[in-house]
C-alpha cells in the first residue's frame, strides 16, 4: 500500500510539474514575469532566487605618455605628462539570494526574479504569474497586459505539455517494447508472442469456470499453446471433454479446469471467449517516433469523445459513476499497473496525462479552458471582464471541483470495501 501511495505521488508529481512547466516556460518566453515556479504546492519550504550584477572589472593598464609644445617669448616649451590607465571590462557576476519558509516576497524581492521553491505539498507543481489575477495591466511584464493570443498561448501551454509528454513516454514505450495485438502490420517488430483472452461470453463455459479477460493461456493439456488456432483446433476437438488450462494473470500462474461445447455462434466446439495473439512489438527509434505521434493523437480523439459522451450523460441524467475515478481510484489502479510492470506503467502515465490535457481545456471556472472562455469574451466585448468578477466565477468554480473531487473520492474508498 506503501509503494502504491509512493508511485502514485511520484506519477502525479510528474504530470503536474510538466503542466505548470508549460505555463512557465511561455511566459518567459513573452517576457512576462514569473514570481515563482515550485515544485509541489505552497506552503513553500525554502526557495533560492538568483541576482545578477553588472559591474566593471579592471583586465590590464597602461602607461600612457602624451607630449604637448607651445611657444612662448622665452622660446618653445616642452610638456611631457605620464599618466596611467585602466582598462575595464564589464562583468555580470550571478549569486542566489535564499528565501525561507512561506512568507511573502518583498517588492525588492520580486524585482530581483523568479523565486524557484520546493514546496511541503509534493503534488507537481505551481507557477505565479505576474498579473494573472487581472491586476497590473498596465505593465509590459504583466500576464494581464499582454496581447489575448499572448496569453491564450500562455495558458494553453500547460495542456499542450500534456500531449507532449504523453508523445514522448509512448514513443518510449515503443522504443522499448510494449505488449500488443499481434497482427499482419507489426507480427515483424512482434518478439515472445503469447495468447490473451479479450472476451469472455456470458453464460458460457468459460464464465462458468472463472476465465478473465487478460488472462494469458500459456498450456492446454500440458501442450504449450502460441496460436489462436491452435487453442481453436484443442477446443473443436476436446467437445464435451474436460481440459486443463494453464493460464497467467497479472504476475500469478493459475489452473483451470473447463469443458468446451459445440457453440452454434461459430459452428464447432468452443467455450466462449475471444482471443488474440499479444507479443512484445519493438520498434527502431524513428519509427517508434513515428507511432508514438500516431498512438497519442487517436488517443487524445477517443478521450476526447468520450468526455463529450460523458458530460452528454450528466446532462440527461444518466449514471456515470462507473465511468469516473478519483484521485484514490487513480491511485488504486497505478499501483495495479505498476504491479504489471514499467512499460505498463509508462503506458498509464501517457493515458494520464492526456486526459489531464482534455480536463484541463474543459470550458468550466477554475481551469485553463475556463480562462481561456473569458479571453473569448474579452475579445467579443472589447473590453476584460471585471477581475473581481471573474476571480469570484474562477473560485465558485474551483469549489464545485472540489465538491466532485470528494464526491468521488468516497464513492472510490467505499468500492474498495465493499470489494
Amino acid at each position: 500500500m506503501l509503494l502504491t501511495i509512493i508511485i502514485f505521488l511520484l506519477v502525479l508529481s510528474v504530470l503536474v510539474f510538466v503542466h505548470e512547466f508549460g505555463h512557465f516556460s511561455m511566459a518567459r518566453w513573452f517576457g512576462v514575469r514569473v514570481v515563482e515556479f515550485g515544485f509541489g504546492f505552497p506552503p513553500r519550504g525554502i526557495g533560492w532566487q538568483r541576482i545578477k550584477k553588472q559591474g566593471l572589472e579592471k583586465i590590464a593598464e597602461s602607461d600612457v605618455v602624451s607630449v604637448k609644445t607651445e611657444e612662448t617669448d622665452s622660446g618653445i616649451k616642452e610638456t611631457i605628462t605620464e599618466e596611467k590607465k585602466e582598462i575595464d571590462v564589464v562583468r555580470t557576476d550571478s549569486s542566489w539570494n535564499v528565501v525561507k519558509g512561506n512568507r511573502e516576497l518583498s517588492e525588492e524581492e520580486m524585482e530581483r526574479g523568479t523565486v524557484y521553491s520546493l514546496n511541503y505539498v509534493p503534488l507537481g507543481g505551481f507557477v505565479k504569474i505576474k498579473g494573472e489575477d487581472g491586476s497590473d495591466r498596465d505593465d509590459r511584464d504583466s500576464f494581464a497586459g499582454r496581447k489575448i493570443w499572448q496569453r491564450f498561448l500562455m495558458l494553453f501551454a500547460g495542456v499542450f505539455m500534456n500531449i507532449v509528454l504523453a508523445f514522448v513516454l509512448f514513443s518510449l514505450v515503443f522504443m522499448i517494447g510494449s505488449p500488443q495485438s499481434v497482427d499482419e502490420k507489426n507480427q515483424n517488430q512482434a518478439q515472445a508472442t503469447e495468447v490473451q483472452i479479450v472476451e469472455v461470453l456470458d453464460n458460457s463455459p468459460a464464465k462458468s469456470a472463472g476465465l478473465q479477460v487478460g488472462d494469458i493461456v500459456l498450456n492446454i493439456n500440458g501442450e504449450e499453446v502460441r496460436t489462436e488456432k491452435r487453442i481453436q483446433e484443442i477446443m473443436a476437438a476436446e467437445v464435451n471433454k474436460e481440459v486443463t488450462l494453464d493460464l497467467q494473470r497479472g504476475g500469478q500462474k493459475m489452473e483451470i479446469k473447463v469443458k468446451p461445447e459445440y457453440r452454434e455462434d461459430i459452428s464447432r466446439g468452443g467455450v466462449g471467449v475471444a482471443l488474440t495473439a499479444v507479443g512484445i512489438v519493438r520498434y527502431p527509434w524513428y519509427q517508434a517516433i513515428y507511432e508514438g505521434f500516431k498512438q497519442t493523437f487517436v488517443l487524445l480523439g477517443a478521450i476526447a469523445v468520450a468526455f463529450v459522451d460523458l458530460i452528454g450523460n450528466l446532462v440527461t441524467g444518466h449514471s456515470v459513476g462507473g465511468d469516473v475515478a478519483g484521485p484514490v481510484g487513480i491511485a488504486n489502479m497505478t499501483g495495479q499497473v505498476a504491479r504489471m510492470g514499467f512499460v505498463y506503467l509508462l503506458q498509464f502515465m501517457a493515458l494520464l496525462s492526456l486526459n489531464l490535457a482534455i480536463i484541463n481545456i474543459l470550458p468550466f471556472p477554475a481551469l485553463d479552458g475556463g480562462r481561456i472562455l473569458f479571453l473569448i469574451i474579452e475579445k467579443i466585448k472589447g473590453r476584460p471582464v471585471k477581475k473581481e468578477l471573474e476571480a469570484a466565477i474562477h473560485n465558485i468554480g474551483f469549489l464545485l471541483l472540489m465538491l466532485l473531487v470528494i464526491w468521488i473520492t468516497v464513492k472510490d474508498v467505499w468500492k474498495i470495501f465493499i470489494h
